[in-house]
């Protein structure tokens, strides 16, 4: 885990990004790239429910993840569901060791490189709305203080999700959910559109598009959305 100073850095990020009307694609998108940076695992990827319940991904910190959470809900068999469905952390599993638990999903994990994997619940008191999944390449365990960073770092995002939202307000967090969503899927269209367009690789034309939107100070979803209805021309992202 990196020191006390950059660990304080990325609370304060977070923290910020929890504003009137804040972006849940990029806070969890920060989200997953931090957990990666602070307990030095190699990938993150983190799914919520939407309205029906049902688990969907939401952000990836490098494409391989991507890949594997989503093979992991076509296969309705993983960690990230385990522990979405029980509400309890699963740490420190060898995937080596773990054909029986998951058969499906483990041979993909190991395919795919990595090692180890845990699961984090994105959960207040006993509202469960999703599931923070790590990856190591290697099979090394976290140890206490890693699980309760990454844990804290899952509460600050759920706390943001469901800050001031009382049982009343359950229809508002659903379709906050499903708007979030719905904005996932038009990134990933975008992205695909600029890296056909472009030439290159679909995780540099989510670079693209994100660092176009930072330097703009407008969302990611709103880019994306330009890329895919056309009033956005994408090719501009190549000149930069």
């Amino acid at each position: 885990m990196k020191g006390s100073t950059r660990l304080a850095q990325v609370f304060v990020e977070l923290a910020d990004t929890l504003v009137e009307e804040f972006d849940i694609v990029e806070l969890l998108q920060v989200l997953t790239e931090r957990c990666v940076e602070l307990l030095e695992v190699d990938a993150a990827g983190l799914m919520l429910a939407d309205q029906r319940g049902r688990v969907q991904l939401m952000a990836s910190s490098v494409e391989e993840a991507r890949s594997l959470e989503l093979f992991e809900l076509q296969v309705d068999e993983g960690p990230c569901l385990e522990c979405f469905a029980s509400g309890q952390a699963i740490t420190n599993v060898s995937l080596v060791e773990a054909r029986e638990r998951w058969p499906i999903f483990t041979p993909e994990a190991v395919g795919a490189g990595f090692s180890a994997t845990h699961a984090l619940p994105m959960r207040l008191r006993s509202q469960v709305i999703g599931a923070l999944n790590l990856f190591t390449h290697a099979d090394v365990r976290l140890d206490d203080d890693d699980l309760a960073v990454g844990q804290a770092l899952a509460d600050v995002a759920t706390i943001g999700l469901l800050h001031e939202r009382s049982l009343r307000e359950q229809t508002l967090l659903s379709e906050q959910l499903q708007g979030a969503l719905q904005s996932r899927v038009l990134i990933e269209q975008a992205k695909g559109m600029v890296a056909a367009l472009t030439g290159v690789t679909v995780a540099e034309a989510f670079v693209w598009l994100r660092s176009h939107a930072r330097r703009n100070g407008v969302t990611l979803t709103s880019v994306a959305s330009g890329v895919v209805d056309g009033s956005f021309d994408a090719s501009v992202l190549a000149k930069r």
